[in-house]
């Protein structure tokens, strides 16, 4: 089920914390104009309530001290409410007299609405939105019945799952970028490579190696380049399960995530190229399934020191079927951009595995497999894509922002039939945020903490961003910067937010496969 969705209304009015700006007029209840004073003083009491306790804010500017019995300028002359501590937020805001360029920049200007959460936004604090029980229907959320009515309008407590299946591709980056060198040597070496997941109640139980077929040649190796980038085995992810039982009981059963992450390295970008379809198995019948030779590639072969990405993920997840045999459980896949397509492979080879290890009957029947992919291209033919979806019965959720090109690759025009994989579409458009320039490169069109910002703040097609959308856009300013619109850049510097270094953003998780500007250019 596809979710289209336009980008949000403009705003014919101008901000009523820039009251200096051209406004155009609109009819009062009454039949006239609104006196402009009381219209200034209700929004500013909105903006009040919305911002009852400002959150701490990463790296805070140091307050200036004023003289006694001095007013900071402008200060209490918007609202009446103006109590200690508001005043200079509030002068803060008005744009008119910190940022007048952005009168000038119809593509930059913020709507009130858009002001006023700025600033808890800029917190590194998760806000997520509230927990709901979802044990009754949990089946329904993990793709029976192709998420039908959960899409569109967008299902609060789907959301929830989605961005934490999100947030633990971030992870995976994350903890590839602490010690990418470190491959399946690492325990032997004595380093350990740290794997923080953001939600405590899932907990690692295996980290996961793909390796290439393909070692770049010493020619092509610039002296200056990072040893890792040119590695044939690298981290790629991870098993968790979800250890914690209060959250088991609200999710109605024991969760078993496999988490992918994107190209990282040199070999992986190569693999990426090798596009050819290539039979799944020895049958090379012109309608067998079959998949990207690269994909098929780093799925299936071994490393020096560590078993395959295939082997590893089937020996992990039937050894926790055995720990947990018995209870309910689910298997989610998750993976952004080349993750997504080896987390299809994955699906594939599971429900294969699984259920001949069964006898089918109702008690011995395998776990539901679920895909969630981020920024996914397309990985196999038709008869794949079939095969997954109808005799696999592996649920797919395809989360596609509109302007990213690797979910449209290889093109339609290529010698090879390839398809997407079947399931649900959750379409995104990088227009629809705030805070993203509606010019944004395709670099931030793929990029994970970009797509997580549009999906927190999706509602449904032909509806506006979500004005109670809480996820914080500090990464997304650390690692989109020059995407973001400029009054954000400008507010966030005036709140106190410093972006990180390149080094210090690759540390805490920039996605490789999304900042071709910070690292893994093969060239």
């Amino acid at each position: 089920m596809s979710a289209a969705v336009t980008a949000p209304p403009c705003h014919s009015r101008p901000s009523p914390l820039n009251p200096s700006s051209r406004a155009t007029p609109s009819p009062s209840s009454n039949g006239g104009k609104p006196n402009a004073v009381s219209t200034t003083r209700r929004h500013l009491a909105n903006l009040d309530r919305l911002l009852v306790k400002p959150p701490p804010l990463p790296l805070p500017a140091q307050p200036r001290k004023q003289p006694t019995g001095v007013p900071v300028p402008g200060d209490g002359e918007a609202s009446p409410d103006n109590r200690s501590g508001h005043g200079g937020l509030l002068n803060a805001l008005n744009l008119s007299t910190f940022l007048p360029f952005t009168r000038k920049a119809a593509v930059d200007e913020l709507s009130p609405r858009s002001l006023a959460y700025m600033q808890r936004l800029l917190t590194l604090s998760p806000r997520l939105s509230p927990k709901g029980s979802i044990a009754g229907e949990w089946r329904r959320y993990h793709g029976e019945g192709g998420w039908e009515g959960l899409l569109d309008p967008l299902d609060q407590n789907l959301r929830r799952e989605l961005l934490r299946y999100g947030d633990f591709v971030q992870a995976a980056y994350t903890a590839f970028h602490s010690m990418p060198a470190a491959a399946e040597a690492s325990s032997s070496s004595g380093q350990q490579r740290t794997l923080v997941l953001p939600d405590r109640t899932y907990h690692p139980t295996r980290s996961l190696f793909a390796s290439s077929s393909l070692s770049i040649p010493p020619w092509a190796q610039r002296r200056s380049a990072p040893n890792w980038l040119t590695q044939r085995t690298s981290f790629v992810g991870y098993v968790a399960v979800c250890d914690n039982e209060q959250e088991v009981r609200r999710m109605g059963r024991r969760d078993v995530a496999i988490v992918l992450r994107g190209t990282a390295t040199c070999p992986e970008w190569a693999e990426n190229l090798r596009a050819s379809l290539v039979p799944l198995t020895a049958d090379d019948d012109a309608s067998a399934p079959k998949v990207a030779k690269g994909f098929l590639s780093l799925y299936k072969t071994p490393g020096d020191h560590a078993p395959s990405l295939s082997a590893a993920i089937v020996e992990e997840v039937k050894r926790l079927m055995e720990v947990y045999k018995g209870e309910e459980l689910s298997i989610t896949i998750v993976g952004h951009s080349l993750g997504a397509s080896l987390a299809l492979l994955a699906a594939d080879e599971l429900s294969t595995c699984l259920a001949a290890d069964t006898d089918g009957t109702t008690d011995h029947r395998p776990p539901p497999i679920a895909v969630v992919s981020f920024g996914g291209p397309k990985t196999g033919n038709r008869a794949f894509a079939e095969r997954l979806q109808r005799e696999r019965g592996v649920n797919v959720l395809r989360v596609v922002n509109a302007g990213d090109v690797v979910t449209r690759v290889p093109a339609p025009i290529a010698r090879e039939g390839y398809v997407h994989a079947g399931g649900a579409e959750l379409r995104l458009h990088s227009s629809d945020s705030p805070c993203l320039r509606p010019d944004a490169g395709p670099a931030c069109c793929h990029d994970l903490e970009a797509y997580l910002h549009l999906l927190d703040g999706f509602a449904g097609s032909g509806r506006p961003f979500r004005p109670d959308a809480s996820r914080s856009v500090a990464r997304l300013l650390t690692y989109q910067r020059p995407n973001v619109k400029l009054a954000y850049v400008e507010r966030a510097r005036m709140l106190g937010f410093e972006q990180a270094s390149p080094r210090t953003a690759t540390a805490n998780g920039a996605a490789a496969d999304g900042q071709y500007g910070y690292l893994a250019s093969p060239t």
